[in-house]
């Protein structure tokens, strides 16, 4: 019998994106949150119809938050209009994940959510 190990920080994440995720399932169609998740990387993004051809979806990325794995340290990352990912200066790194999807929800400074 195979074990499987829950990874608490996917669970978090995961918990995260569906506390942004529309109720309604039309409006998914228009606007939804979803992520990516490796073992050092999530990626947060919307996923939209394109707009000039609506049968294609675009996901774009407002966030990445990378571990360390050596320091045990959670790094997040903002999306700048020229689409190079940056540092988040005002919060830059945490060894709790909770505490960056706290920043990330809070969007202080508009750089995640505009």
């Amino acid at each position: 019998m195979t074990t499987k190990i829950i990874d608490i920080n996917e669970v978090t994440i995961k918990n995260y994106v569906e506390s942004l995720r529309p109720e309604d399932l039309e409006i998914r169609k228009q606007i939804d949150i979803g992520y990516t998740y490796n073992t050092n990387v999530v990626n947060l993004f919307e996923i939209r119809p394109q707009w000039d051809n609506p049968s294609e979806t675009l996901n774009m990325e407002f966030a990445r938050i990378k571990h360390v794995k050596s320091t045990k340290i959670w790094k997040l990352y903002w999306m700048r209009a020229s689409g190079k990912w940056e540092l988040y200066a005002p919060f830059p790194e945490s060894t709790h994940l909770s505490k960056i999807i706290a920043i990330i929800k809070e969007d202080k400074h508009s750089c995640f959510f505009g």
